[in-house]
């Protein structure tokens, strides 16, 4: 139960209506506590009339219906509040998950991107659904029944005894056996329920991957490989889930067989005890409705355990995630205003997955309103440049300042407030056109939407559609092509109106004709916006106020692009190789 004390506070935050939900289950009980007492009272007063004890007739008739009538009412009435419990007591579950939802999406959120390298998203969409789905039903049914069975015990018991002390022990003397029985199960079915939820996420993440890359899998014709892989994890999935559920298979057949042999022992010593004359003949048929009120709560105990250990697995898993820290925190809760100067001194950076050095030791410094194209091979460290000054990592050596201050002193939410990325690989979202641009800026009009389409060379593709800037994307906006992908991604940058703006290798899959007037664009509107260009094209270069060129994580040329061209080599070498191809 380690793992579950993290829900405390959720009980704490509804301990109002979890109170009253107690009240309400201890309300019902008694009245269902009623109804075994009137009939063995009913049927001890025909034992007595047969028996002559009692020779008036009509006050026989009239206990058994005044009986009659007030085992309705309390049948009414424990059925009523046995209703009010189970809105009470299985609302507050509901509460429970939305709040642990919430709390697990905001840690996804928070968590840095590296966190994502190493984790699969199946295994983190298999937490926050079908695991959480688990600590669900332990914060409503497990302790509803719970609840309801303690309360039961507590009230039906001592009663017991004061009826009939000796047919008392004999009935109870199956529970010690049941308790040792439920404890070796649970063991067993908190191991196999740790192997199932694991396997889930393993399954989730086969299953996303597949669907995601289904293009890939049809591309290359291996359809019937990822058929065949899926069915054996079906049959695996089936062997564990069947493991797992033939320990839980022996519960409520035990729960019977036991509560069978109190009936026995019921029948057997109380038939002796009335025999003798100790007990009435209704204490007899009292003692067997007492039994059977207790077989579907003694019968629960099983089922509640097992809810419990499956959420005890679930919340380890999902506590695993709730308990990593953050790479990347907010270390300045004041507002730090950022105008887009732009400083490296003596960067250095690793990734900690690949062990691989990204960037040895940069420096360059960018003025608000300059623009700056970087330039270099695949794996140079282009890209985390962009990274580090989105703060998506943190250096590992030397200071990034933005407007002279360190960037970790700076508010990171205004620091990427101020900063729009268009990523190598453009992600859209499976909204309209329109709600993909406005992702940049949420309360943007319509003719803002336009204008910004208009600047990425993107509005005539889009009005070309049937239902224009209403459109719906398909899952990661594979309704469009690449170019269009990258394009609208540029719209929903520039709807922004940051004062950083990062493109990264974002007109590579447009023609050289749009670039030109893409690129004639960004020059117009960054005249006061601080620009990084990342690109392998020599022309997304050349209105450029500075220009670095990288090769292995260091800067082996820079300067304006008229003195790189007249210097010898990478970025004259690939200049002279895109001029030779642009002429053929």
């Amino acid at each position: 139960m380690k793992e579950l004390q993290h829900l405390n506070k959720y009980f704490l935050k509804y301990k109002g209506k979890l109170l009253l939900g107690v009240l309400i289950t201890v309300i019902a009980q008694i009245f269902a506590l009623i109804t075994p007492k009137l009939i063995g009272n009913s049927l001890t007063a025909v034992d007595e009339y047969i028996h002559g004890e009692i020779t008036d007739l009509a006050v026989v008739k009239n206990e058994l219906w005044v009986n009659i009538l007030i085992i309705i009412g309390a049948a009414v009435l424990a059925g009523f509040f046995t209703f009010l419990m189970r809105q009470t007591i299985i609302n507050i579950s509901r509460y429970v998950e939305y709040d642990l939802k919430n709390e697990v999406y905001r840690q996804y959120q928070n968590l840095s991107t590296n966190f994502y390298k190493k984790n699969r998203t199946g295994d983190l969409m298999n937490r926050i659904s079908e695991d959480v789905g688990k600590v669900r039903m332990y914060a409503g049914p497990a302790i509803m029944y719970s609840i309801r069975t303690i309360t039961l015990f507590a009230c039906l018991i001592p009663l017991m005894f004061i009826t009939a002390p000796k047919v008392a022990i004999y009935t109870l003397v199956p529970l010690p056996i049941l308790s040792f029985l439920i404890y070796k199960l649970s063991r067993a079915i908190q191991k196999r329920s740790t192997i199932v939820q694991q396997f889930l996420s393993k399954l989730s993440t086969f299953t996303q991957e597949s669907f995601s890359g289904v293009s890939v899998i049809k591309a290359y014709g291996i359809e019937p490989q990822i058929k065949e892989t899926f069915n054996e994890m079906v049959i695996e999935g089936k062997t564990k889930n069947m493991d797992l559920v033939k320990v839980n298979a022996w519960f409520f057949p035990m729960m019977i067989l036991l509560i069978g042999a109190s009936n026995i022992l019921v029948i057997y010593i109380g038939g002796l005890q009335y025999i003798e004359g100790h007990i009435k003949f209704g204490v007899l048929a009292e003692f067997i409705m007492y039994v059977n009120m207790l077989t579907w709560p003694v019968a629960t105990i099983g089922w509640v355990t097992s809810i419990i250990q499956q959420a005890e697995v679930s919340q380890q898993r999902i506590n695993e995630f709730l308990k990593v820290q953050p790479e990347i925190q907010n270390l300045v809760a004041e507002k730090t205003p950022i105008t887009g100067n732009i400083e490296f001194k003596n960067v250095s950076f690793t990734y900690d997955d690949t062990n691989i050095t990204a960037l040895k030791n940069i420096s360059f410094s960018l003025h608000s309103g300059e623009t700056l194209a970087i330039v270099g091979k695949t794996g140079s460290g282009k890209t985390t440049v962009l990274d580090l000054i989105s703060r998506m990592y943190d250096t590992d050596q030397g200071v990034i300042e933005i407007d002279e201050i360190p960037i970790k002193k700076l508010n990171l939410n205004n620091l990427r407030n101020a900063i729009s990325i268009v990523p190598q690989d453009a992600f859209l979202f499976s909204e309209t056109i329109k709600d993909n641009i406005k992702f940049g800026k949420e309360d943007a009009s319509d003719e803002e939407v336009i204008a910004a389409a208009k600047f990425a060379s993107v509005h005539k593709n889009i009005v070309g559609f049937k239902k224009g800037y209403d459109t719906i994307l398909g899952e990661r906006g594979i309704t469009l092509s690449g170019g269009q992908k990258q394009r609208v991604s540029i719209a929903r940058a520039i709807i922004k109106d940051p004062n950083i703006l990062l493109l990264d290798d974002c007109l590579s899959a447009v023609d050289t004709e749009t670039e030109e007037e893409i690129l004639s664009n960004i020059e117009r509107i960054t005249q006061h916006k601080t620009t990084i260009i990342v690109s392998h094209r020599i022309s997304s270069a050349k209105n450029a106020d500075k220009i670095i060129v990288l090769d292995n994580g260091n800067i082996i040329q820079n300067g304006s692009y008229d003195d790189l061209i007249e210097q010898d080599g990478y970025f004259k070498e690939l200049y002279l190789k895109q001029l030779s191809e642009k002429d053929l």
